[in-house]
């Protein structure tokens, strides 16, 4: 895990006056360490023996806290719960149609798509989101 990623984490919510309470840090250093793009329900059962007296909704809160700083961004697929993602360098995300996992798959940016569109549609286009749709390994073993 990166303790530098954490610290300039903390600086970013230090600059933006945002308090660092422990939990806050918690949730920021288990939003680093997970690579599996957790829900807030996920983050409170993996926190909540660290802090017993902590809610779902100190969890929802503080997310989107670090959503509004720009540290997470919210990943939604349709009505199932958001995952959050801890921003770091752009990314897609490979999502398994069978049992939901997302994995992060880095590309050069396709900045040229955004132009495109823009050119095309005279949109002020301001990002876009890939997703790419397939079974995991884990679940293709499953079914072999």
């Amino acid at each position: 895990m990166s303790e530098h990623q954490i610290k300039e984490a903390i600086e970013t919510l230090k600059e933006t006056g945002v308090r660092i309470t422990p939990q806050r840090h918690a949730i920021l250093e288990y939003l680093i360490q997970s690579m599996s793009h957790p829900t807030a329900d996920e983050i409170y059962k993996a926190l909540e023996g660290k802090f017993p007296n902590m809610s779902v909704a100190t969890v929802y809160n503080n997310l989107r806290v670090f959503r509004e700083v720009g540290l997470v961004k919210e990943l939604t697929y349709g009505d199932a719960s958001s995952r959050f993602d801890f921003v770091t360098t752009s990314h897609y995300h490979v999502i398994c149609e069978n049992c939901g996992k997302i994995v992060d798959f880095h590309y050069p940016g396709l900045d040229e798509v955004e132009q495109l569109a823009s050119h095309v549609t005279g949109f002020k286009v301001s990002h876009h989101r890939m997703e790419i749709y397939g079974t995991c390994p884990d679940c293709n073993k499953e079914v072999h």
